[in-house]
């Protein structure tokens, strides 16, 4: 099983300044991480703790040595919270491999993480170049160990460990290399991304991942083309609104029939099921082109459990029914753990979300509290034109490219959040200056029980 280790770029800062202190000698530092096992083993970053000084014995260039009872307090966390431990030190000379004093002590401690936390929990062991990289492995109970395949780290940009060997995309590959390189077109190839609502945005997002080369596609979308949809939804035809066929199961025969060699989970699923919140925990990164927003903030509360970056897409149209237009415009939001959120960010509030998921899942008792004057009304649906969605979709998905092969003038920083309006002729792009502590206190859990605390979500 593949094993990846992914934690954010503001951890990966403070896990340099800790253990890189600029005196050239070797540093300590432990991590707690969740996990989320899905078809591969994924090791989520959740908090780091520093050694005191006194808690040191030796450091010198090439060795360290520390008190071991340092250990109790951060044992005793990660087995109250169901978390794997992960040693890290530094090796301030840049050598990139552990020596065998490094392979004892990792054993040892080993043991102990699995007779005090839980033979069940993970003991991780890493090395921190001064360049910031990391070298990292799994060191089990007996002894063998297992090397991390890929770290992942999440921030303005994105960085996948993944092998950027050219991979043969013939001359549809070609055509992509030329403008952002063989290297990105080869990490596209071995990159998984969830598209959650396969609609208005949602459909031409998965077209043009699709056609840009991108590995592996998770649709997420449980319903079924209808006549209104014909107008904005990409490949959908007559006949799948009279067989109400499926969304995700018309996008996902059109793009194997383009034969550029995306595979396609198709999941025609409620984003508020198990099923559907597993496969979104399994990808690398996040769309989400919901119109709710009860289903924007779960996914945001995905993306927070499980450190993934999540693009949400966002159109408004204000139509006065008789062919008059008083506003067009859309949003792109991207979104990085432990930064802002949509709820910050004043997307919605929580009062919004309560009427949303009151109405999605009560629709009596909504419209009774409604009238009662107890709750606002959730927005009902609005006009919807291809030729806007698509402007959108294309922003988010140049969005992904430009953090995955950097070309901004400004940084990826200043894009946070862009904003576009046909109709006052705007386009403003803006930095992330909130934070949001309702949904990053749950940053790097991973999977618990019920999936992301939520009672609707458990399994049997």
């Amino acid at each position: 099983m593949t094993t990846l280790l992914r934690m954010t770029e503001s951890q990966v800062v403070e896990l340099h300044t800790m253990l890189h202190t600029g005196d050239g000698r070797e540093s300590v530092a432990f991590v707690l991480c969740g996990q989320s096992v899905h078809d591969r083993e994924v090791y989520l970053v959740r908090s780091i703790v520093s050694l005191p000084p006194e808690a040191y014995v030796e450091r010198r260039r090439d060795r360290v040595r520390w008190k071991t009872d340092i250990l109790q307090p951060v044992l005793d966390r990660a087995a109250r919270e169901r978390l794997s431990v992960m040693k890290v030190h530094s090796h301030p000379t840049g050598w990139p491999d552990f020596s065998e004093l490094d392979d004892a002590s990792d054993r040892s401690l080993a043991q102990s993480v699995a007779t005090w936390v839980s033979p069940a929990a993970a003991f991780l062991s890493a090395v921190m170049l001064p360049n910031a990289e990391l070298r990292a492995r799994i060191v089990h109970d007996n002894g063998a160990i297992t090397p991390i395949d890929a770290v992942d780290v999440i921030g303005d940009d994105l960085s996948f460990m993944r092998s950027r060997t050219a991979v043969d995309g013939g001359e549809f590959g070609a055509a992509f290399a030329q403008a952002f390189g063989a290297g990105t077109f080869a990490l596209l190839r071995r990159l998984r991304i969830a598209v959650i609502g396969c609609s208005g945005t949602g459909s031409v997002v998965i077209e043009q991942l699709a056609r840009n080369g991108v590995g592996n596609l998770i649709l997420i979308d449980p319903d079924v083309i209808e006549d209104r949809n014909l107008n904005r939804i990409v490949n959908a035809m007559r006949v799948d609104a009279d067989e109400r066929r499926f969304k995700v199961d018309v996008l996902k025969a059109a793009i194997e029939a383009m034969g550029t060699g995306t595979t396609v989970e198709a999941i025609a699923r409620d984003v508020f099921t198990p099923e559907a919140v597993r496969a979104i925990a399994s990808a690398d990164i996040i769309f989400g082109c919901v119109d709710t927003v009860d289903a924007r903030h779960l996914v945001n509360q995905i993306a927070s459990f499980y450190l993934l970056p999540f693009f949400d897409l966002g159109v408004k149209l204000e139509a006065d029914g008789k062919g008059g237009v008083d506003q067009v415009c859309g949003s792109v939001h991207y979104l990085r753990p432990g930064g802002g959120s949509l709820l910050s960010r004043g997307v919605y509030t929580l009062e919004d979300v309560r009427a949303a998921s009151m109405r999605r899942t009560d629709p009596a008792h909504y419209a009774d509290q409604l009238q009662r004057g107890y709750i606002r009304g959730v927005a009902e649906r609005r006009p919807a034109v291809i030729s806007v969605n698509m402007l959108i979709a294309s922003l988010a998905v140049n969005d992904l490219l430009a953090r995955l092969h950097p070309y901004r003038i400004d940084g990826n920083g200043a894009y946070a959040i862009q904003r576009v309006s046909l109709s006052h002729d705007l386009w403003v792009h803006e930095a992330d200056t909130t934070s949001c502590p309702v949904i990053a206190r749950n940053l790097g859990r991973g999977d618990v029980e019920p999936l992301i605390d939520r009672p609707e979500l458990s399994e049997p």
